[in-house]
Parts: structure tokens; C-alpha cells; sequence
């Protein structure tokens, strides 16, 4: 049997069997799903990587107004372009480790208050010039600046003092947090010569690709770095990534072979596209979710019983089953799931209830007029579908919500974090105090609801401080419990990261911290030959 599994997983490697095809046959010879997949794993490993050649990725998430800045990064294209022409100190591996990129080690004192991060050695930018601790300073001193609008603004708050010391980043903290390195892997924080301050948007970096063409909502083209460090990165000598926000042009891209790879596709074609010859859907749960958000500082939204009204009055279940056909799971209103750690699954899980809805929303007062939400297909695949559900029932307990949709191009600039009431979606983070800092610190650039308590801050650098893991735990449930009962965040359902992996691509693997394997499906996956 063991014979006949090599064979078959060395068929998938070549593109002669679809992963799916793998898996069946496999459990008709007694091998549970879980161990198919790492045979096939190893398989790819065992038979690749090809270099050269152009690997052609199409995704959802670019517009005519995204820019090469990493500190405006917002969604799935600008992300990616990052991934291949920078890197941060470190990345977060499929598995949670730390992956060392521009930094080669991080060592932290007894209270977790002073880390030190050693720069790699020999490492060029494009232009030529050696990366230094000095550009790793500049760069996190340019996102620590209000006037930077940077993403990664509101986990730049705990730090008190930064300076490079020869070879090493050196970072003091107001309290120790033991999470800092993870902090560090978020993906705005890309090391620019001199921090990107002489021109952050000139995609100068130390990634394993360079900027050949940047046609925003429509094209990038990219070139292997022939400088770069790594050899286990970067393996196609060209990509090119598409913007496809349309997702039934998206589909046809890459069942046409147009693209070897695509994200975000919509659960209703699924199983049906898992179906088709020369490609394979693969799908892997994580920290993922779609939202509703209200800011909580402007009217109607302001006043809670309004937003406990549309909270209990959205059919959770029903989302689940209609728009993510099972790729995913029910949400609760904070942005914390199992996938976690320290999260607590005793806090109880919210459900429609129309008597509650009515109740609440009686409470509010609210003058019965139309209760605004935009929405568009790219907010997340279904948006549209998701808010018409949300209509139907939010009717049923006599609250009157309006759809507006919204063009794609423009919905991350000029929807998301401006309008008070919006469809949205977060990838999540690696650990909670990442996710706390970047959407729902006070003084977080991305906090999209416009939840600012000093008491939940307080809560938030409390938890970062605590060494005792039972106490930081609890910490972290009252934070979620605030968010659940009182914030602007209507969460109904934990998404699957849900792709089209054409044969021709080796290299796929499972990431659950973000889609198109963190987005660096372009650095780690391969042509085959």
C-alpha cells in the first residue's frame, strides 16, 4: 500500500492526478485525509521546486487606487505586491513559528520588555543598497508617525524607544509583551531603505521580486531579484498578478488557463469547480472573517440598544449555510475564533432572536428611517447576497435596513473606515493582542468601528504585560465580551480562505493565517516543468 501511495502522490506532483483524485484514493486504501496531505507535501518537496518560467496569479482585491506604500496596504493585490518585492524582520509560519526574514534571530529579556532583533547579514535592496538596522529603525520609526496613516500605527503604540545598535534592531517596550516578535510580522512593516521616507511607494525592498509594471486595478508584473538571499523563495523567474474582482471572470481566468492560481472563490461554485479537470479548490479554516461594521461614534450607531438590535437581528446560521455553503463557521460578534490562542469558548454564542431585535431596536428609539448599509461584491465573496439576508431578517423585527451597493473600485478608499455602516472583512492576525492593536486600540489607524475606551486600553496593555497565562486569558475574554456587547462589530461568520489551484502549480500548501498562503503563494509555489 505504501508503494502504490508514493505513486499515486508522485502522480499529483506532475500534474496527472488532481489532489482531490489523491485523497480518494487514499481513503479507499484506509489513509485519513490528514495523512494524504502530508504525504503529498512531502511529495512536492520531494520533487520540487522548478525554477523559472511565469506563474500567473488572479485575485480579487485590487483597485485604480492602491498604491506601492506599504503603510496603505488594505487589501488582497497590495498585499501581495508587498510579499514579493519586501520583507519584514519576521513572517509567520503556517505552523506559528516565527519565519526570520529580514532579521536572522530575536532574542528578549526576563520581563519581555527589551527585544533585540539581529539584522541579516549580506542582504541587498534592489538599488543596491546593504540593508542595515539603520533602515529597520527608519522604517518602524516611519509607521510609529500619525502622518503615515500606516495600518500598522495602532501595534506601534506599546513601544517607548527604538535605536540600532551595530548589527541589531533594539526595541523597548512601556510593558513586556511577549507577543512583540509576532507584532513585527504584520505585513505594512516591509524594511524600505531609509524607511521609505525619501519615497515609499517606490517598491524598493529586499523580496525576491522587483516591479516591472504597476497598472493599479488592472496589472503587476514582476521580475526575480537575481540578488535575493533566499533560495527556497522566489522560484518563477516571472509573475504577474492580475486584478479579476469580478469573481465569474475570476473563475473562467483560471479553468481557461489564463492564471495558474486564483483567490477567493465563491463557495456556491465550489464544488462544482472541484470538479473540473486540471485544477483542485483547496480551502483551509483559520482566523478569517466577514463583517458588518458600525461607527460607533456617529448616529444612528452611536446608541448601543440600535446596535444590539442589529446584532441579534442577523441569522448567523443562516449566513453560514447560504453565502459560505460551509466554509466557514458561525461568529459571535468579537474577532476571536477557536483558531486562537488563550480564547475562551464559554462566552456565549449569540443567536437571531426576532423578539430581542424588536426589543432592543424599541429601546433605541430610533425614528424608523432607512438604516444605511453599503456593500459590494469585493467586500467579500457573497456581500452582496450577505446583506440581503441581513435585510430579510432585520425585517422580520421591524428594523429597516437599506442596501446601497457600491462600486468595487474605490470600496477600500472611499467605503471601508469612512462610512459609518459597511460591509468588510479582516484576514486576522497571528495572536490576539495583534488583532486588539490594529482594529480596536484607541489610537489605532485601522479601527474601523470607532471604538475608543480607555478602560479596554487599559485592558489591552494589562493583558500584553501578563505572564501568567490563565490571567492574560481572562483578560483577553473581557476584551471580547466588551466588543461582543457593546462594540460596532457585527461579525456573523468565520470564512474559509477558499482558492483555484491550477495542475500546473507546484508547491501548494496549507496556511491558515491568511489567503493565497499568506499571501506568498507568489514567493513559495513553482511551474512545474
Amino acid at each position: 500500500m505504501n508503494d502504490e501511495l508514493k505513486s499515486l502522490s508522485t502522480r499529483v506532483t506532475k500534474g496527472l492526478m488532481t489532489r482531490r483524485e489523491f485523497v480518494g484514493r487514499a481513503a479507499a486504501l484506509g489513509v485519513t485525509a490528514a495523512v494524504a496531505n502530508t504525504m503529498l507535501a512531502s511529495s512536492a518537496k520531494a520533487e520540487g521546486p522548478v525554477k523559472g518560467g511565469t506563474l500567473r496569479i488572479g485575485l480579487s482585491g485590487g483597485e485604480s487606487t492602491n498604491t506601492q506604500d506599504p503603510a496603505a496596504a488594505a487589501s488582497e493585490v497590495p498585499v501581495t505586491n508587498l510579499r514579493m518585492w519586501g520583507e519584514p524582520l519576521v513572517n509567520t509560519a503556517p505552523d506559528g513559528a516565527l519565519d526570520f526574514r529580514a532579521a536572522e534571530s530575536v532574542e528578549a529579556s526576563a520581563d519581555a520588555k527589551t527585544w533585540t532583533f539581529k539584522m541579516r547579514k549580506d542582504v541587498e535592496f534592489h538599488n543596491g543598497k546593504t540593508l542595515t538596522a539603520e533602515d529597520a529603525l527608519a522604517t518602524m520609526e516611519r509607521h510609529s508617525n500619525e502622518n503615515s496613516q500606516s495600518g500598522a500605527l495602532g501595534i506601534m503604540k506599546g513601544i517607548s524607544s527604538m535605536k540600532a545598535d551595530g548589527d541589531n534592531l533594539i526595541v523597548e517596550l512601556d510593558v513586556g509583551n511577549a507577543d512583540l516578535p509576532y507584532l513585527m510580522a504584520d505585513y505594512h512593516l516591509m524594511i524600505q531603505p531609509n524607511g521609505g521616507m525619501d519615497d515609499p511607494t517606490a517598491a524598493i525592498g529586499t523580496g525576491a521580486y522587483t516591479l516591472e509594471i504597476d497598472e493599479p486595478g488592472v496589472r503587476h508584473a514582476f521580475k526575480k531579484n537575481p540578488n535575493y538571499w533566499d533560495d527556497t523563495r522566489g522560484h518563477a523567474d516571472e509573475v504577474e498578478v492580475l486584478v479579476l474582482n469580478d469573481s465569474t471572470a475570476r473563475t473562467a481566468a483560471l479553468q481557461s488557463g489564463q492564471v495558474h492560481l486564483i483567490n477567493r472563490i465563491d463557495p456556491k461554485v465550489a464544488g462544482l469547480l472541484d470538479r473540473a479537470p486540471n485544477l483542485s479548490v483547496e480551502s483551509v479554516a483559520g482566523r478569517g472573517h466577514y463583517v458588518f461594521i458600525m461607527h460607533v461614534d456617529t448616529a444612528p450607531f452611536d446608541n448601543n440598544e440600535l446596535r444590539l438590535a442589529l446584532k441579534y437581528a442577523i441569522n448567523r446560521q443562516e449566513m453560514v449555510d447560504k453565502i459560505l455553503r460551509g466554509y466557514g463557521t458561525v461568529g459571535n460578534d468579537l474577532p476571536i475564533n477557536a483558531a486562537y490562542p488563550l480564547f475562551d469558548d464559554t462566552i456565549p454564542q449569540r443567536a437571531y432572536d426576532v423578539a430581542k431585535a424588536a426589543e432592543h431596536y424599541k429601546k433605541s428609539g430610533h425614528d424608523g428611517s432607512p438604516i444605511i448599509l453599503r456593500t459590494a461584491d469585493g467586500a467579500f465573496p457573497g456581500a452582496v447576497d450577505a446583506a440581503a439576508l441581513f435585510q430579510q431578517s432585520a425585517k422580520a423585527a421591524g428594523i429597516p435596513l437599506e442596501i446601497k451597493r457600491e462600486p468595487n473600485d474605490g470600496y477600500w478608499s472611499e467605503v471601508w473606515n469612512v462610512q459609518p455602516f459597511c460591509a468588510s472583512y479582516w484576514g486576522g492576525r497571528p495572536v490576539q493582542d495583534q488583532m486588539y492593536s490594529t482594529a480596536y486600540l484607541s489610537t489605532a489607524d485601522w479601527n474601523d468601528t470607532r471604538w475608543k475606551r480607555d478602560d479596554f486600553d487599559a485592558k489591552l496593555l494589562a493583558a500584553r504585560a501578563e505572564l501568567d497565562t490563565a490571567k492574560r486569558k481572562s483578560i483577553y475574554s473581557e476584551l471580547g465580551r466588551d466588543l461582543r456587547d457593546e462594540g460596532g462589530l457585527i461579525l456573523p461568520m468565520f470564512n474559509d480562505f477558499v482558492h483555484g489551484v491550477s495542475s500546473k502549480v507546484g508547491g501548494w500548501a496549507q496556511d491558515p493565517n491568511d489567503e493565497m498562503m499568506n499571501n506568498m503563494a507568489s514567493l513559495k509555489c513553482w511551474v512545474k516543468a
